[in-house]
């Protein structure tokens, strides 16, 4: 189907939720958070996230920033923090600009208890005047109760993603995430039946022993399900990094040709079923809004990736949650002792970031429409003679083509979008693990 080029796919490559990506943060102090909300525009439309590192059980692929939810006290302090960080970003932000979503991820955020929910959410829209905001959720189907499902639909949450990774149960047991076929479909139709338009499957391949017939049972099960939105992800094994993917036997990790060959039977199976590919690795039902934003050219990428979200800025509350203003990026502190501490102080919390320069803004855009909508133009940037050399290179192979200063990437590149987008990456020189392979 596509061309396979293992020195193009073994080369890690970041996902380009950012850029400069998170690599590139260093420390950073109060003030650098506070000069973000400085010079945001009056106008500007702002989109909100809130953090809630919690889930009931841990899985072992996991890469989150997340624990246990099994100590009350724990979940209490944290919440508590929370609150008050609300009270301090809501204050420097001000009321004047209109939040366009409000988002809730994880971990899973029922974890928590569904009054406490209630209580968070009631907070932001009141703290913020965000009545009229978008509303969505990563929830986990093995803890989704009838309550849950309830409560969202009188909160009028209408986006949900459910983290479902693998229909087969061997393959379930091997990754640390037991979760019956049955619990899916009665998650599903609980969310339906209170008003969730929108729905996410995140589905994996690549994991250990998965084979061929596996990811299709998954896929068939999943499309049989009608989530409007599917993210298809690579999973990326990097135990020395994460330590809890330490407990899985990783001896029959399918090889790089394998995750390629899988990678393209999830496109065409889910091509098949009507669903329009976003970049490489997400899908969406033709009428759902993230596929009418990819075709109308306004599809975006940020820290929660494809998005239809038109926010201008992105602001992070919680332990470890990245604040996305037009010149700079802000991680809050990740130590949730650290974050409550300053959070308890009415502190911004910020920890890590890094200032977006001219250069960097260019660059960004660039890549973020590569992976978009999978053209670019490239005017305004000063290409090195490695860039023209890499450029030329895929042209070579048939990936992209290049007209002008337009640059497109073919219909044999799309496996290769994030390894066509780190041609423009001036940060990327060598190899680096940090990183997952490009499938």
């Amino acid at each position: 189907m596509w061309p396979y080029i293992p020195d193009l796919l073994d080369r890690p490559v970041p996902r380009y939720t950012s850029y400069p990506t998170a690599a590139e943060f260093a420390p950073v102090d109060a003030g650098f958070h506070e000069a973000g909300f400085d010079d945001l525009a009056p106008d500007a439309s702002v989109s909100l996230y809130a953090h809630i590192p919690f889930c009931e059980k841990i899985c072992w692929y996991c890469g989150c920033n997340t624990g246990a939810a099994n100590r009350a006290h724990r979940l209490t302090a944290y919440l508590d923090a929370l609150h008050m960080e609300i009270e301090t970003v809501a204050e420097r932000l001000g009321n004047q600009r209109p939040i366009t979503q409000i988002a809730f991820g994880g971990g899973s955020p029922n974890a928590i208890d569904a009054v406490d929910f209630v209580r968070l959410l009631d907070h932001l829209c009141i703290a913020f005047d965000a009545f009229d905001a978008r509303l969505s959720i990563e929830l986990d189907p093995r803890s989704l109760t009838p309550e849950w499902t309830a409560l969202l639909g009188r909160a009028g949450v209408s986006h949900a993603s459910l983290g479902v990774q693998t229909f087969d149960p061997d393959l379930q047991a091997r990754i640390g995430r037991i979760q019956p076929a049955d619990s899916i479909a009665r998650a599903v139709a609980g969310l339906r039946d209170n008003g969730v338009t929108s729905l996410n499957f995140d589905l994996m391949y690549g994991l250990p022993g998965q084979t061929y017939a596996a990811l299709a049972e998954t896929l068939k099960q999943a499309v049989a399900l009608r989530p409007d939105r599917i993210a298809l992800f690579g999973y990326a094994h990097l135990p020395s990094l994460i330590k809890r993917q330490q407990k899985i036997d990783a001896r029959d990790m399918p090889d790089g040709r394998a995750r390629f060959d899988m990678a393209a039977l999830g496109f065409e199976m889910l091509t098949a079923a009507g669903y329009v590919p976003i970049g490489f690795d997400h899908f969406a039902r033709a009428g759902d809004g993230l596929a009418q934003a990819c075709e109308a050219g306004t599809m975006r990428r940020n820290f929660q990736g494809f998005t239809d979200d038109p926010g201008d800025a992105l602001i992070g509350l919680g332990a470890s949650a990245i604040s996305s203003f037009p010149d700079r990026f802000v991680q809050n502190e990740k130590n949730s002792g650290r974050y409550r501490m300053r959070a308890g102080a009415h502190m911004l919390t910020a920890e890590r970031g890094v200032l977006r320069g001219p250069a960097d803004r260019a660059h960004g855009r660039i890549i973020e429409r590569l992976l978009c909508a999978g053209t670019a133009d490239i005017r305004g940037i000063r290409m090195s003679a490695a860039m023209h050399g890499r450029l030329a290179q895929l042209t070579a192979l048939g990936l992209v083509e290049r007209d002008g200063d337009r640059v497109t990437i073919t219909p044999d590149g799309r496996p290769y979008g994030r390894t066509i987008a780190s041609l423009f990456d001036a940060y990327r020189g060598t190899q680096e693990k940090r990183f997952s392979s490009a499938v």
